[in-house]
């Protein structure tokens, strides 16, 4: 199979982490025809992060929303970017530190990743948008 290359559209969500397993699977049909392959996810923004993590417990997304607050608050005095509001610098240091890219290896048409584990959309922003997903598939 050739390299497939699309992007995916999330839907809003409120700032926090949020478990995007199934609407990013719901958008990647071609997954099924790979035996052996990768899916890359890039997150073209940079007041958003991608990660996984514990997918059944949503206590794990909550205490995760706040130890990241208490590291990076908002408003902290010595941020000197805040164009966009007092969640803007903060928003920018989560994206950086967990990252704007995934790769997951596929095996027989599913992604293998642990039974606990599940794809997060970090939402940093109060104000947030639709979030955009370059979703690569290679393998064959």
């Amino acid at each position: 199979m050739p390299w497939t290359q699309k992007t995916i559209t999330l839907k809003s969500r409120p700032r926090g982490f949020h478990l995007v397993t199934g609407e990013i699977l719901a958008a990647l049909p071609e997954l099924a025809a790979i035996h052996t392959g990768l899916l890359h996810l890039f997150i073209q923004h940079t007041s958003a992060s991608l990660t996984v993590n514990e997918n059944a417990d949503p206590d794990v997304r909550k205490d995760m929303e706040e130890h990241l607050r208490r590291l990076m608050p908002d408003s902290a005095p010595h941020y000197l970017h805040d164009a966009e509001g007092p969640d803007d610098m903060p928003a920018h240091l989560k994206s950086s530190v967990l990252g704007c890219g995934l790769t997951i290896p596929v095996t027989d048409g599913r992604l293998n990743m642990g039974i606990w584990q599940g794809i997060y959309l970090g939402e940093h922003r109060n104000d947030a948008r639709g979030r955009h997903i370059v979703a690569t598939i290679m393998g064959d």
